[in-house]
């Protein structure tokens, strides 16, 4: 079983930069890990996998060239390092494990209760 915990959300004008980390109670070596985000009234959208060995990794469009995403297995740990935020990337971002690369959420087998991020125009 596996157990996510996502911090390091907040409030930040737009231009700014925030890292989100989630936190793994479980093995998660061998998963891919990725990043979600639901903005009120949408449906929940792909962000960004890494493969579990951290040579692969997918962004989403929109956040192609300005978010980061990276892995520490030793602390079973998983970041999105967040720059040049815009007010449209204001949501609630979970992150998810499963045993292979995906970006449709229902593929996903473990989530975290998210956290909130607004960026502010």
């Amino acid at each position: 079983q596996v157990q996510l915990v996502e911090s390091g959300g907040g409030l930040v004008q737009a231009g700014g930069s925030l890292r989100l980390s989630c936190a793994a109670s479980g093995r998660i070596s061998r998963f891919a890990m990725a990043w979600f985000r639901q903005a009120p009234g949408k449906e929940r959208e792909f962000v960004a996998v890494i493969r579990w060995s951290g040579g692969s990794t997918y962004y989403a469009d929109h956040v192609k060239g300005r978010f980061t995403i990276s892995r520490v297995n030793a602390k079973n740990t998983v970041y999105l390092q967040m720059n040049s935020l815009k007010p449209e990337d204001t949501a609630v971002y979970y992150c998810a494990a499963r045993w292979d690369l995906a970006t449709v959420s229902d593929d996903y087998t473990y989530w975290g209760q998210g956290t909130q991020v607004t960026v502010s125009s």
